[in-house]
């Protein structure tokens, strides 16, 4: 598993990747951020330092759902053929998680968290741990969680390249939009996002068959 947080007040950030055996990763990667000089942990630097900050390990078959053990079996009869963390190409799933918020100071906060994709080698590390692919926040400009094919993503810097559209005056679901269809467009695999603009102003686009959202906005 692996997960990133970010703050956009001073950009400071936390992540972790392969993780295993603890339920909420995101929790681990906040711990990275306030309680840690490094702002990316792995492997067993991971474990170890979750295990500090005082978080327990659980049996690893208490964090198996039924949907993972579908997407293992997919997996296994379709083989790569377009799989992402949102399921396989052009259709829906569950692997990733993204919040992304503005408070009433204008402070900005972004967490991504995913498990990854089923039938990942050994050692695989996507989008979501990588500040600037998976997750972005900055106050004067907005925040950013993306998710979908990992590596494409990387690639593309997708969060970030979000930001820098919305930096130049893009509106947030503008800006949303063309960067996940110029990332389709240009490395053939999907993508979706979720994006907030410095003014609260919301963005929400996605080139898979289906992405799960939801926001909340004046109480509305």
């Amino acid at each position: 598993m692996e997960a990133s947080i970010m703050r956009g007040e001073d950009l400071n950030a936390g992540a972790v990747t392969l993780v295993k055996d603890f339920p909420h990763p995101i929790s681990i990667a906040y711990k990275v951020l306030t309680d840690s000089p490094h702002s990316f942990i792995g492997g067993e630097g991971a474990k170890l330092f979750a295990l500090d900050k005082g978080f327990t390990t659980v049996p690893p078959e208490s964090l198996i759902s039924e949907n993972a053990k579908n997407a293992l079996e997919e997996f296994l009869q379709h083989g790569e053929l377009g799989r992402t963390e949102i399921g396989m190409k052009n259709e829906g799933g569950v692997g990733t998680v993204g919040a992304v918020a503005i408070d009433k100071y204008g402070h900005i906060a972004v967490a991504t968290s995913t498990g990854g994709m089923s039938g990942k080698a050994v050692g695989r590390i996507g989008d979501t741990p990588l500040i600037g692919s998976g997750t972005y926040a900055d106050d004067n400009i907005g925040g950013v969680s993306t998710t979908g094919h990992g590596e494409s993503i990387l690639k593309y810097c997708l969060a970030h390249s979000i930001i820098k559209l919305m930096e130049n005056g893009t509106d947030a679901n503008t800006a949303t939009k063309e960067a996940v269809t110029g990332m389709t467009n240009r490395l053939k695999n999907t993508a979706g996002a979720i994006t907030l603009s410095k003014n609260g102003d919301v963005g929400i686009y996605f080139s898979s068959k289906r992405m799960s959202w939801a926001y909340i906005k004046s109480n509305k």
